[in-house]
């Protein structure tokens, strides 16, 4: 009986293993092509050949209405950037940074003396508020960022390749 047990799992493992590949080739043709965010409905859309394929809700910047004006106005910016990089912490679990400042912002905020402000980012939930996390998303709390919770991160992680475009709509 042993040698018919050994075999059964050495039959189920090589079977994992071959399809192991199908699975990851499976997972690089879902990646979105473009990132959507609708900041009046607390929205943002992974879009692919068109058609959303995962929609998630969002917290904002504090101060949430209008576009970024300047660095520490608790606002999120709108306009086209790109996820340009991305980072693991401590802070806020994972992140995906957004492009802004654009030139367009840039020349913006040189019109106005001020500092336009960066370190936009996607991200997830500081470990402080893991427990509540998901009722984080019912207020904008972040200091101009873009939050989900965290098991939605890893999804959009995985489903976002550096280089993407976002649209960020008002």
């Amino acid at each position: 009986m042993y040698p018919t047990k050994l075999i059964l799992k050495k039959f189920i493992l090589t079977t994992v293993l071959c399809l192991f590949p199908l699975f990851c080739w499976a997972n690089v043709h879902h990646h979105a092509h473009l990132v959507v965010v609708q900041k009046s409905a607390r929205k943002l859309s992974l879009i692919r050949n068109g058609k959303a394929i995962k929609e998630y809700s969002i917290s904002l910047g504090k101060n949430p209405v209008g576009h970024k004006i300047k660095e520490g106005d608790k606002r999120t910016p709108e306009g086209s950037y790109v996820l340009d990089w991305r980072k693991k912490s401590d802070r806020f679990f994972r992140s995906i940074h957004i492009s802004y400042p654009n030139p367009q912002d840039l020349g913006q905020a040189l019109e106005r003396g001020v500092e336009p402000g960066g370190m936009i980012m996607i991200h997830g939930i500081p470990p402080v508020y893991d427990r509540v996390g998901g009722d984080l998303k019912e207020r904008d709390w972040t200091d101009g960022c873009i939050a989900v919770t965290n098991e939605e991160m890893v999804e959009i992680w995985n489903s976002v390749p550096d280089g993407t475009p976002i649209y960020i709509l008002p």
